[in-house]
């Protein structure tokens, strides 16, 4: 790990914590996921669940520790490797978004802000591959890292009270999409019509962390023709193996 060994600590009596560098960077995400595997598979038979971010793991058990800093001792032997192998399992997924003035509430103030047509603004956004860093806040609310710098923009000061389920947004130096309606305060750009979170489904969430997205620009029509295919379960979202 080039000396730079993660942060282990307890959290509470049925938790621990790993603590990579403090960035947001693939390079770091990696490195999660690399170490999420690995603790995954030596806890193979024990009951537990390991949770990522941007840079941590958090590895809840399904009851107390016993010996809490043996079990500490037993993590640390992971990271005694010197080489993280690139992480492999990642799928690239084509989402289509609309970008209409009906879907689009903040483009107009975005292109304001940046002095920046709104066509430029969706082909940046629509042209550029993203990286899902983990999946929180909602189930199914994907945090995608890689927004061109262009598109930094700052929260909203004050959020509003509902966000309509599928809208497509930009907070500081990333983009989102909200799985359910929700209160929120990014700024919305469009609105993707594929469904991210079904508890009836094993995943609940097909997309993990890790994997990349990348969005088309689709018409109201088309946006109301994707509707009604998923609706009527004649809807396939489209991903292949990535390799860049």
């Amino acid at each position: 790990m080039n000396g730079k060994f993660p942060k282990i600590s307890p959290m509470g009596e049925r938790a621990v914590l790993v603590e990579f560098e403090p960035e947001i960077s693939q390079e770091v995400l990696e490195k999660v996921l690399f170490y999420k595997d690995k603790i995954s598979l030596l806890y193979h038979e024990v009951k537990l669940e390991v949770i990522n971010t941007y840079n941590s793991l958090l590895i809840k058990y399904i009851s107390s520790i016993e010996d809490l800093y043996g079990e500490i001792l037993t993590i640390k032997t992971l990271f005694q490797e010197d080489a993280v192998s690139r992480y492999s399992k990642a799928r690239l997924y084509q989402l289509p978004v609309c970008y209409s003035k009906k879907f689009g509430l903040d483009l107009q103030l975005i292109s304001e802000e940046k002095k920046m047509e709104t066509q430029e603004i969706i082909r940046l956004h629509s042209n550029t591959i993203f990286t899902v860093y983990f999946i929180g806040f909602l189930p199914g609310f994907l945090y995608l890292g890689g927004l061109p710098e262009e598109l930094y923009i700052p929260r909203k000061n004050e959020p509003r009270l509902a966000i309509e389920k599928g809208a497509v947004g930009i907070g500081e130096k990333q983009t989102g999409i909200y799985p359910q309606s929700s209160p929120g305060g990014w700024q919305i750009i469009g609105n993707c019509p594929v469904p991210f979170f079904d508890k009836n489904k094993l995943p609940p969430c097909e997309i993990s962390a890790g994997d990349k997205v990348k969005f088309y620009p689709v018409s109201e029509e088309e946006f109301e023709q994707i509707s009604e295919d998923i609706s009527n379960g004649n809807f396939k979202l489209k991903s292949e193996k990535y390799d860049g």
